[in-house]
């Protein structure tokens, strides 16, 4: 039967599309999830795909057009058998005809019931594994789409792993304190949703004569996805593989043959995670260049001069050693150190503490830094960069979300401010301590510690004169602060008390020259010296 294939919701605040080009042409082939037009809504060029399967009967949009949500882009001859009309009765000289044979392939609202293994999924960038901290089903639960499965702590948080199927379970694969990896079995679910193979129908009965034979049932035919304009030809002996446009996109952005990777969804179908898992896979086959150090310096038995204890490393400090060791070994790092007078500003944030206090923040100097720091990030904004080696690129970016390591037990965590540079003092104080308190709680969700332009890490609570930050790649510079002490400054002809804050700026020396860096922690000093500054340049 014919079907009209309409443009569907696009997402939020999306009500229309201009079409840059069809992708299909009438009498083709069309496999669902297919791209059949691409569309240039107001901030991006996407491709549309197709619903159903079938042949394209005819097209009603042509290159320019605008096309809003709703409107028919296709019709498309689909697959779908119109009912059978009733086998005519057999002339009276002939016994009665058998029924025609029963279609096994069961209706959409009935489908069978099948068992689907659910992975854990990508957990966010550089997320590769997790502890089990509890799973929160058993063998035998009915599981709801979204349903949270087990709790997972990662190298920084404890999040809920949902369930991206409905069901019921049938086994579960993991314990608590289990290590799992991205890709590995967590459950096996008995779903009926889509992916059980079809039934094969059984053998019509032969057909006596004078028998009226009953209609076919149409079947799929193995016709392959006509290429893409600009796209190589796939092999000729190549099966179409079951992703959706997306994942085929990402594949091709990764340099990855779709054709290579495992799909972990039903009936094989491939999702972004499968593609990610597969990049890592091929990853992992080379070693870590600090592995083969490390293998080659074996440590001596301490036990030889006296007694030991050996403890596992927590996930948060081998991924701070890991950064920290990529860091230093592939970024040629600089410091500068200066000292800003804080005198004045000393003074105004105890005068207006207790209004933040009101608020549920607290006025520190972490808090007015990262307010300096939006402001120096604008002014300077090659601090506001990273470097894509492999590209040849300097990637600038045009938002200020800024990093600050906050110490807890577990070791240094660092929570993102988000859009620092639009929000004033007293907003940046109530986040900042809202951040750190979720730090130290182990609430903070890994995408709380991603998308960072730049870091800020102040030891002055604790104590020292000076330290050398790392910069946390693949941002492009880290400001330290040690703790402010009182001194004799020279001004007006004699020496007046001072309260002095030593700075320290650690950059990548490959995006920043010295005298940019110079400028940079001057800037910050003076901002914090005279807050006015703020106002006049910032």
């Amino acid at each position: 039967m014919s079907v009209e294939f309409k443009l569907p919701d696009l997402g939020e605040n999306i009500e229309s599309g201009d079409v840059v080009s069809v992708l299909v042409a009438v009498g083709d082939t069309l496999a669902e999830d297919q791209p059949v037009i691409e569309l240039e809504t107001d901030k991006a060029v996407i491709e549309v795909p197709s619903p159903v399967s079938g042949i394209v009967e005819a097209i009603h949009v042509k290159k320019g057009d605008k096309v809003p949500i709703g409107q028919p882009v296709l019709t498309v001859k689909t697959n779908d058998a119109a009912p059978a009309p009733a086998p005519a009765a057999p002339p009276p000289q002939k016994a009665p005809a058998p029924p025609p044979p029963a279609i096994l392939s069961p209706p959409p609202d009935s489908q069978p019931a099948h068992s689907v293994e659910f992975r854990l999924p990508d957990l966010g960038e550089n997320i590769e594994s997790g502890d089990v901290v509890s799973v929160l089903v058993a063998v035998g639960d009915a599981l709801a789409e979204d349903q949270p499965v087990v709790e997972l702590e990662t190298d920084k948080a404890v999040i809920e792993v949902p369930s991206s199927m409905s069901g019921v379970v049938e086994a579960i694969h993991v314990k608590k304190g289990d290590k799992v990896p991205i890709g590995q079995p967590l459950l096996t679910v008995k779903t009926t949703g889509p992916g059980a193979p079809a039934p094969v129908p059984a053998p019509a009965p032969p057909k006596q004569a004078g028998e009226t034979a009953p209609a076919p049932i149409p079947q799929p035919r193995e016709t392959p996805l006509p290429a893409l304009p600009g796209s190589r030809p796939a092999p000729a002996s190549r099966s179409l593989v079951p992703a959706a446009p997306s994942v085929r996109r990402l594949a091709r952005e990764l340099g990855v043959d779709i054709a290579q990777v495992k799909g972990s969804g039903p009936g094989g179908r491939i999702s972004q995670e499968d593609v990610k898992l597969h990049v890592r896979q091929l990853n992992t086959q080379r070693p870590a260049a600090g592995a083969a150090l490390a293998a080659a310096v074996p440590l001596p038995d301490f036990s030889r001069w006296g007694a030991v204890e050996r403890q596992p490393l927590g996930n948060v400090r081998r991924v701070t050693a890991e950064r920290l060791h990529h860091a230093w070994t592939t970024i040629p790092q600089v410091t500068q150190f200066d000292k800003a007078d804080i005198t004045e500003l000393e003074q105004w944030r105890k005068e207006f503490g207790k209004r933040v206090e009101a608020a549920g923040g607290k006025l520190t100097i972490t808090a007015i830094l990262l307010k300096v720091a939006a402001s120096a990030l604008r002014r300077f904004p090659q601090f506001n960069a990273s470097l894509d080696a492999a590209a040849g690129e300097i990637v600038s970016k045009r938002y200020c979300h800024i990093g600050v390591a906050v110490d807890t037990d577990r070791g240094l965590l660092v929570p993102v401010v988000r859009d620092a540079d639009q929000k004033n003092i007293l907003q940046l104080s109530v986040e900042l301590s809202q951040l750190a308190e979720k730090a130290r709680t182990r609430k903070l969700a890994p995408e709380d510690m991603q998308g960072g332009c730049f870091t800020i890490s102040n030891l002055g609570g604790i104590g020292g004169t000076a330290f050398t930050p790392i910069v946390n790649p693949p941002e492009a510079a880290i400001l330290g602060v040690a703790r402010g002490s009182c001194e004799p400054v020279f001004r007006d002809g004699e020496f007046r008390p001072r309260l002095l804050v030593p700075l320290a700026l650690s950059y990548d020396h490959r995006l920043i020259d010295g005298a940019d860096g110079a400028r940079f922690l001057r800037w910050l000093a003076e901002a914090l010296q005279n807050p006015f500054l703020l106002a006049l340049e910032g």
